[in-house]
Parts: structure tokens; sequence; C-alpha cells
């Protein structure tokens, strides 16, 4: 069944946070610094990335896709009219929806909304061991301009 595309209300917000953090969680970078280092201030990477969505729904713009009225994807990010650039910061499938294509679906309905805003680009930033969202991109014009590593020690 296709995705019906909204922008999310208040009342959707912990529903959000919890798909997009479970959908994260085999892949984020906050994990595997956690794994590597410790929680950061004792808030471990479940927390960080949390807060991350919030600020994402509080700042950017965001769309869910529902199919059978239930909470099956999520994107956000950001326009740049002077440049007519748009970002994808964050795209997530729920758990037990994903590799049924309604990733690329809720792609293409970001593209096509930030088109609709005037944006003749779009960007993201994926990890290079994320195989799958990497395909995607790939598969969807996409082409790499750069890699970057996040660094990080205890002082």
């Amino acid at each position: 069944m296709p995705l019906a595309f909204r922008e999310p209300e208040s009342a959707d917000h912990d529903r959000i946070v919890d798909m997009v953090v479970r959908s994260f969680a085999p892949i984020t970078w906050y994990r595997k610094l956690d794994a590597r280092l410790e929680p950061l201030n004792g808030r471990d990477w479940k927390q960080r990335f949390e807060d991350r969505v919030r600020a994402a729904l509080a700042r950017q713009y965001v769309i869910v896709g529902e199919s059978d009225g239930r909470l099956a994807t999520y994107a956000s990010g950001d326009y740049d009219p002077k440049t007519r650039s748009a970002f994808l910061d964050l795209l997530a499938v729920a758990d037990d929806a994903q590799r049924s294509g309604l990733g690329r679906e809720t792609l293409r309905e970001f593209e096509r909304r930030m088109a609709d805003q005037g944006a003749l680009y779009l960007h993201l930033e994926c990890l290079t061991d994320n195989d799958a969202g990497n395909a995607l991109y790939e598969s969807e014009g996409f082409f790499e301009i750069a890699r970057h590593f996040h660094w990080y020690k205890k002082i």
C-alpha cells in the first residue's frame, strides 16, 4: 500500500522519536562512539539521538509517511533559498517496513516537496558502512562528493 504523507503534529512526536531511534540503532555513529569510549557525560547514544530527533522536529521541515494508519517513515531537513539547496538530515523507516521500498518513496516525496519550495539541489550525508542507504542514494542519482571523519578522544 502506498504511503500517505503529512507533516507531523506534536501528539506524534514521541512515536516518531521512538521509530527513528530504533531505525538508526544498527547504524548510528552515536552508538559506535559509546562502544568505543563511553556515554558522553552519562548520556548514552539513545538519549543523545532522541535529543537530535526532537531538535529536528522543532527546527526542520518534517514529513511522516503512514501506511494503514500507522507511522512507517520519517524525513527531515532544511532548505536554503539563497543557494536553492535542500539538505536531507534524517530518513527513517520503521523496523518492520524496512527493505520494502518505503524509504525510496519517502526520499522521493521529500525531494518533491523541496523542489516545490524552489530547491534545485538536494544533499545528504550517509555513513560509509551504511550499505543499504548508500545503495539507495546512488540508485536515486546522488553522487559522492566527499568523505569526512568523526574524531573523538577523552580529555
